[in-house]
């Protein structure tokens, strides 16, 4: 993996609390000075108490650092569920010295089952600050649940460094604004800009992902600018910010529960961006379109199908559209079977990109998800099992 660019003022904490045996489950990224914050958050109706108490705490758009527990997430767990979550966020609020507010905690796991508060506890208790040092790669690891690999990535912007670490590969359509992403950077910004740019740019990734188009109670999405790099170039900073997001988009998706293929579609000559994600979103969450996509079978009609599906616009007119994968187009013109042969060929490598024009404005969207696998309904089958 390329070397990561770390930035100045960060350190890191991950280990073990208990909630799994296996590996650590427990992450601290804090900042050294006040970092500028924005943040966006799950519009589930079950959201769980780390949502609640980090959505007020985001609010002031400035803070500390950020917690994450993994394996449980502490959802639909009642008052003793966030009597717990403002415990562990106070024990790491009285290592670190700062107010309990200037922390963000999130959790992620399974639904309906308090944290094992006394090992929890014991291990608030060997908390030490300063952590000596940032390893991005650990904290990474540290909030996994299903995923079968970490993701990270970082960048350079002028004198300023910025990495994202990212977790999920299943329950997974971000309605923001199960996903967790944290970026931090050294870059300067004042909080009202970073947080327009930090929300344009999860508009453009984050929202642009499905896996399998069921929200989680737990989606967090978060950036800590704590400025010791200096003033930075705000539409740099926005390219690299959306670099690397999508990288870490592009990342999930390839690891998607059970998936084998990274699916994205690019939706054209929409009426706007909104009927553009729209119908990008119907075909990347289409059963039949995700198993073609596994099976490499070139059923273009199945995304003919699924833009149907989409029987609210009715300016989209079967006679103005144009379907096509890779670089072959299948519709209007019925592909030969040289054609439906280039499309096969297509279908059977590890990225499959969809085209879609709809004839209806000017407008471009492009969405990203994964095939539909027997090990996707495998590994949900026993989840909690």
């Amino acid at each position: 993996m390329t070397t990561l660019l770390l930035p100045r003022g960060f350190s890191t904490h991950t280990g073990r609390s208990g909630i799994r045996d296996d590996r650590d489950d427990f992450l601290v990224v804090a900042s050294d000075v006040p970092a500028a914050v924005s943040a966006v958050f799950t519009r589930s109706r079950f959201a769980g108490p780390s949502v609640v108490l980090s959505r007020a705490a985001a609010a002031s758009m400035t803070g500390r650092g950020v917690i994450a527990l993994s394996g449980n997430a502490n959802v639909a767990t009642g008052e003793g569920g966030l009597s717990d979550a403002r415990e562990v966020r106070a024990g790491v609020a009285r290592a670190l010295g700062v107010a309990d507010d200037e922390l963000l905690i999130t959790s992620t796991g399974l639904i309906g089952r308090r944290y094992p508060m006394p090992a929890v506890r014991d291990h608030l208790a060997t908390l030490e600050y300063p952590f000596g040092g940032a390893d991005f790669e650990a904290a990474a690891k540290a909030f996994m649940t299903t995923d079968t690999r970490h993701k990270v990535r970082s960048a350079r912007c002028g004198t300023a460094s910025l990495v994202g670490i990212a977790k999920g590969v299943g329950m997974m359509e971000p309605n923001m604004a199960t996903l967790l992403t944290f970026f931090f950077t050294d870059a300067e910004l004042e909080p009202g800009v970073l947080d327009t740019v930090f929300r344009r740019v999860i508009d453009r990734t984050f929202n642009a992902l499905s896996i399998d188009t069921d929200t989680s109670t737990s989606d967090t999405a978060a950036v800590f600018a704590n400025g010791l790099a200096g003033p930075v170039d705000v539409a740099e900073f926005e390219r690299e910010l959306f670099g690397v997001a999508l990288g870490l988009v592009k990342d999930i998706a390839r690891d998607g529960e059970g998936a084998t293929k990274l699916i994205e579609v690019a939706v054209t000559g929409a009426r706007d961006s909104e009927q553009a994600r729209r119908v990008g979103k119907t075909i990347v969450n289409s059963p039949l379109v995700k198993t073609a996509v596994h099976g490499a079978d070139p059923n273009w009609g199945r995304v003919a199908m699924a833009l149907g599906k989409c029987e609210e616009d009715t300016d989209i007119a079967p006679e103005n559209v144009t379907i096509g994968f890779g670089e072959v187009d299948v519709y209007p013109e019925p592909p030969d079977q040289g054609r439906l042969s280039q499309v096969a060929k297509h279908l059977k490598g590890d990225e499959v990109v969809i085209r879609v024009g709809l004839g209806t404005g000017h407008s471009a969207f492009r969405v990203y998800g994964c095939d539909l696998t027997e090990g996707y309904v495998r590994l949900n089958a026993d989840y909690s099992t």
